[in-house]
């Protein structure tokens, strides 16, 4: 058994400590004569912080180490400074007002340093256990259990003392970026309680192992190589490459994308004065529909009187849910084909290539990104036209509330309409579109766009008794299409398993809600017939399942459980089966 030393046992007591006293500062309220005091421990601690990872840089012989250490020092340095000048500049030097002015930079400095070290704990574990399926799989579970945990702190919810399976029902919709919600995201939850389900969005959408990457080149400024395998197999890279690179790429891409949208969400609210904290409102909203997440802050959410009728903040909202549903590898394969003709139309003599930049996945991707938007608004515009449609009394209206229930349903979850008013057909494209989804190596959830386009290609290669599909000078590999025909049966598997278990458990509900609840918790959606918040517990149980089955993927479970190392060198003889 490896002994622990003296200055690692030092700091593991640290970090308790501090974990204690944040979890004691945001999660209970307490009398109004320990807030003082609360604060100059938590002020003491940053101040041994600073000195020990001061000493620590000093004594550290390995560069990455080191380098971790002064950002340690630089973290704290900074909030010491600051604290400095505030109580400098104070206009009356009482210690409790002054500790309640820099109250927030302390906290923010302890929790960054948590995240960091928490990183660390993760990598570590990858260093130690080479399953990149298994750990992608543990890390949304181990988070869904820490949300449902901070998510019952008593000044996280409204409603007091929450339930172990409300609680982690909620957890794990955010970590999935999913949106159904048992409990009114809006009403139930405070402001503590609500960035915490954004902190557990974000890491969902990204995910954890592109968390960590992140940190290992901002901080460390490299990676393992088994680290740069599992970055692979999450971000969808062809080669190993450059891989940890473009997993930060896709975080600074992510959060300034995010950023641009809350600007844009904030300016284009029509009446601010009817919105509680409009910042706080703008940014929730901008992470939760590119991670296509569908939580939301308003009452009643999008379909709620000050926003239903808001139409550029709807298109807001669309863009950002079709960016995050198209997949990091889709837009950055078109961010590098505008680049290079932008730079063919400056250089006339020194022209680049354009031949195969843009990827043949990224065609059919966007084809069928396109196939299906198209085809929603033209059915939900005819459909709906005389029944959920009729308040919109504009043109521009209806084409904004026709456009966004095309959008929404491949996985983002918000709804500027009420579900359960939608015509039987409207319920069945709707399904459909759930169950299609978004893209691969998105946000979204679903069977994924190429994964439809494959089977339905297959199709007509088998009516043209052809033996592999055929795109323009390209052929589709035989594994690929084994792959999608697997996650096309696992998926209706796992979602007609899930309809016969509510039926079982929820008797007296229709079995077209049932179902809807059911593809829309696979396929990561959010949407719901206004049957998540009354279903009982045992059904929460089998959504919730069904929602971690449907962000990670079964086949990855499999893979991940099942997959052998060794490479066999045999083949038995092949014999046909009778299909039809």
């Amino acid at each position: 058994m490896r002994k622990v030393s003296p200055q690692r046992l030092f700091f593991l007591i640290i970090d308790f400590i501090v974990i204690s006293f944040l979890i004691f500062d945001f999660g209970f309220f307490i009398y109004e004569k320990f807030r003082a005091h609360k604060l100059i421990i938590i002020s003491a601690l940053i101040l041994i912080l600073l000195g020990t990872n001061i000493y620590r840089y000093f004594i550290l012989k390995d560069k990455s180490r080191k380098l971790l250490s002064l950002t340690y020092v630089s973290i704290f340095s900074a909030v010491v400074l600051l604290s400095i000048g505030v109580y400098v500049f104070a206009s009356q030097h009482i210690l409790q007002q002054y500790l309640f002015k820099i109250k927030p930079f302390l906290e923010g400095s302890l929790l960054l340093y948590l995240i960091l070290r928490l990183t660390i704990v993760i990598r570590y574990l990858y260093s130690i256990y080479f399953n990149p399926a298994i750990l992608f799989a543990g890390s949304f579970f181990i988070f869904d259990l820490i949300g449902a945990f901070l998510l019952m702190l008593p000044k996280a919810t409204t409603v007091g003392e929450l339930h172990f399976i409300d609680a982690f029902f909620t957890s794990t919709s955010a970590v999935c970026v999913t949106g159904l919600a048992v409990m009114d995201t809006a009403t139930d939850f405070t402001v503590f309680g609500h960035t915490i389900i954004l902190f557990l969005i974000q890491l969902g959408g990204l995910g954890i192992l592109t968390f960590t990457s992140f940190f290992a080149y901002f901080f460390k400024g490299g990676s393992s190589f088994k680290e740069t395998l599992y970055v692979k197999d999450y971000v969808a890279s062809e080669t190993l490459k450059d891989t940890l690179k473009f997993a930060m790429n896709i975080v600074a891409f992510t959060f300034a994308l995010e950023g641009i949208g809350a600007i844009f969400i904030y300016f284009s609210i029509e009446d601010l004065s009817k919105i509680d904290n409009p910042i706080f409102f703008s940014i929730f909203h901008s992470i939760s529909a590119f991670c296509n997440a569908g939580f939301s802050t308003a009452p009643d959410g999008l379909f709620n009187q000050a926003l239903r009728f808001d139409y550029p903040f709807q298109w807001a909202i669309m863009t950002l849910i079709v960016f995050g549903g198209l997949g990091y590898n889709i837009v950055f394969n078109f961010f590098s084909y505008l680049k290079t003709y932008i730079f063919n139309l400056f250089n006339r003599e020194h022209k680049a290539q354009l031949v195969r930049l843009i990827t043949l996945n990224s065609k059919i991707v966007m084809t069928t990104t396109m196939l299906l938007l198209i085809s929603g608004f033209v059915f939900f515009y005819f459909n709906e036209s005389s029944n959920t449609l009729v308040e919109h009394n504009s043109t521009f209206g209806k084409i904004t509330a026709t456009a966004f229930q095309s959008v929404t349903p491949r996985t983002a979850g918000f709804n500027t309409i009420d579900y359960a008013h939608l015509t039987m057909p409207s319920l069945l494209f709707v399904i459909l579109l759930m169950w299609i989804g978004g893209s691969p190596a998105s946000t979204a959830g679903g069977i994924k766009t190429t994964t439809f386009a494959l089977a339905t290609l297959n199709i007509f290669a088998i009516a043209r008794n052809k033996k592999q599909i055929e795109i323009g000078t390209r052929s589709i590999d035989n594994a690929t299409l084994n792959r999608a025909f697997a996650i096309l049966c696992i998926s209706l598997i796992t979602i007609g398993i899930s309809i016969l278990l509510l039926l079982f458990f929820e008797p007296k509900r229709d079995l077209i809600s049932l179902a809807f609840e059911s593809f829309s918790a696979y396929s990561t959606v959010g949407l719901s017939l206004n049957l998540t918040p009354v279903l009982s517990y045992p059904s929460k149980v089998v959504i919730i399942v069904v929602m971690f089955i449907g962000r990670i993927g079964m086949l990855n479970i499999l893979i991940g459980v099942l997959r052998q190392m060794n490479t066999q060198f045999y083949e038995y003889p092949k014999e046909n089966i009778l299909i039809n």
